[in-house]
């Protein structure tokens, strides 16, 4: 098998591949209210993806994560997901967690073991005026899901000056309450 070896003589295992560009959050941080997508044709299909992460694989990749925009508004991205778990040392997703309660046991059975969750704040008015129109409860009802489910939950946020940077005490004492990496 032929591997993979960056400019530093190291041997490449793990990959990141976009799913989409969309996203059902507009955060202010990330993308415009109004935002302008790449034309759906310019996108690789699911069967594309499929073949370009196998072809990965081939060349050493053992650890694959999805993202996006948010890979679950993806349309059957789950059948991506099914057909990579297996024959990988990890498959991880990154999401902003609107759609995890609908997929929570899905991912876990298709073999992904943990996610990486972004959220900025545990003020419901802060996070729906970051992501504009965002819920926090369906995201925390999602990070349920998950754990509930079985997958380890890895907690991201962003550091906003003037927006969440007086809560950074209060979120690391709710992941480790919680059990989050």
């Amino acid at each position: 098998m032929t591997q993979m070896i960056d400019p530093f003589g190291r041997a490449i295992s793990y990959l990141r591949v976009s799913v989409t560009d969309r996203c059902d959050l507009r955060c202010v941080y990330c993308m415009a209210e109004d935002m302008t997508f790449l034309p759906k044709a310019e996108i690789l299909s699911l069967e594309e993806l499929e073949r370009l992460c196998g072809a990965f694989v081939d060349l050493g990749v053992r650890k694959l994560r999805l993202t996006g925009g948010e890979p679950l508004v993806r349309r059957n991205i789950m059948s991506l997901i099914r057909c990579r778990g297996a024959g990988l040392d990890e498959l991880t997703l990154t999401t902003n967690g609107t759609q995890l309660a609908r997929y929570a046991g899905e991912l876990a059975d298709a073999g992904v073991k943990r996610i990486n969750v972004s959220c900025d704040t545990l003020d419901p008015a802060k996070f729906q005026a970051i992501t504009r129109w965002g819920k926090l409860d369906q995201v925390m009802e999602g990070i349920r899901a998950a754990k509930d489910a079985g997958l380890r939950v890895k907690i991201n946020a962003v550091a906003l000056k003037g927006t969440n940077d007086d809560e950074f005490d209060r979120m690391i004492e709710w992941c480790g309450r919680a059990g989050h990496d």
